[in-house]
């Protein structure tokens, strides 16, 4: 019987198909895993994409890597489809640009990358075993033209506002918005308006098919990405003690930390970096404020308001870590900054206020001290003529500010 056995062809064969079958199974197994991971692999990779999007759009100067990743990391999970396991590898995204980007200044705009990088762990048929599948995404960003005027408010309506008899030329220059209002932008009466163009989040009032409006550009440019806040970065300097404003009608004041003081009548500052806490700038009647080389830091409840009748002569620094910066309002101080000064007045440099309305009021069209001056405000009005430029380099110190962004994903 045995030798049956032996000498029986149907057994032999049902032996080396047993055999056979291992390496035909395993073979099977692994397409099976690789199918797998190719599938995953693609989620993830569409995944990070998604995210870096996201992300680039408003992206912002200075975010960190925790900011970045918190900005991301919804639409990341959201695209896994729950595919993510307990033991997959900790996703972040990173800025791939280093120093201070608010100082870097380019005719053409400049670029900056977000770079998305995940991976997730495949655990495949054979043996149990796992390996982690790895990918990443990048987004290029390309800044836009040059700006003169930006309003911060994400839905404000006419965070920018135009009104009354008034004639705005920036040459150059665009008019941003970053509020996604339909009346992002507004201009009404019979002000004139001449500008490189407009771009803004939302939509725009009183720009289209008007011919007191002159935009170099086609027409306004509407729904658009966010425009970069280009002070985001700044860090105000720390205090250092209170220093009293001396009495008297006229008074000349040194840098320093000025605690609830009053800066009132004819004040004349010496170089350097003023820090107001509390306290205020008002004038009075006939009174003026002139610097060169000065910046202001408007922190806590300080307050600044020029009127008609009063004087005001400011220019910034044109190197260090303020350059370029005349007027700088923490975002937590919502006071109006209000600059509405005589026909001679001038301001140089930027007026920032994140969390504040600026009111200007131009003075004068052939006032070329004032050519050089840039708005950043949570919303902005303007009246009076004015006459803005974009060649500021030299002023500013080497600092611009951009209209909108395009995006790229270049993997």
């Amino acid at each position: 019987m045995l030798g049956s056995f032996w000498r029986s062809e149907s057994g032999n064969f049902g032996i080396l198909a047993a055999i056979a079958s291992i390496p035909l199974m395993a073979g099977v197994a692994a397409a099976v895993d690789y199918t797998f991971a190719i599938n995953k692999s693609g989620q993830l990779q569409n995944s990070l994409d998604a995210s870096a999007l996201a992300i680039a759009t408003v992206y912002d100067l200075g975010m960190s890597e925790e900011e970045l990743t918190e900005l991301g990391i919804d639409y990341y999970k959201n695209n896994m489809g729950g595919i993510l396991g307990d033991d997959a590898d900790p996703f972040a995204f990173e800025d791939e640009l280093t120093g201070d980007l608010s100082a870097i200044a380019s005719s053409e705009g400049d670029e900056d990358f977000i770079i998305a990088r995940g991976a997730i762990k495949h655990v495949g048929i054979l043996g149990g075993l796992g390996w982690p599948i790895r990918s990443r995404s990048v987004v290029k960003i390309k800044r836009g033209p040059l700006a003169c005027v930006l309003a911060l408010d994400p839905s404000a309506a006419a965070a920018v506002k135009f009104q009354g008899s008034t004639d705005i030329t920036l040459e150059g220059c665009v008019i941003a918005a970053n509020s996604r209002s339909d009346t992002a932008i507004s201009r009404g009466g019979s002000a004139l308006l001449t500008a490189a163009c407009t771009n803004s989040v939302g939509a725009t009032t009183g720009i289209k098919s008007s011919s007191n409006v002159h935009l170099d550009c086609s027409g306004p440019l509407e729904h658009q990405y966010p425009s970069f806040d280009p002070l985001a970065g700044v860090v105000p300097p720390s205090y250092t003690g209170c220093q009293s404003v001396p009495g008297g009608k006229k008074k000349t004041l040194s840098p320093g930390t000025y605690c609830n003081q009053k800066f009132s009548g004819e004040i004349t500052l010496e170089p350097g970096t003023y820090i107001l806490r509390d306290g205020s700038i008002a004038l009075g009647g006939n009174g003026f404020l002139k610097g060169d080389g000065v910046t202001l830091f408007l922190m806590e409840d300080a307050e600044l308001s020029i009127n008609g009748n009063e004087l005001i002569q400011l220019k910034p620094p044109t190197s260090g870590p303020y350059a370029g910066i005349v007027i700088y309002q923490e975002k937590s101080n919502d006071n109006t900054i209000s600059i509405n000064g005589t026909s001679d007045s001038y301001v140089q440099g930027f007026i920032y206020a994140p969390g504040a309305h600026v009111f200007y009021a131009g003075n004068s069209l052939t006032t070329t001290e004032s050519a050089c001056l840039r708005i950043i405000g949570n919303t902005i009005e303007m009246t009076g003529n004015s006459d803005l430029k974009s060649d500021c380099g030299a002023v500013l110190g080497g600092r611009n500010m951009y209209a909108g962004r395009y995006l790229a994903l270049v993997r």
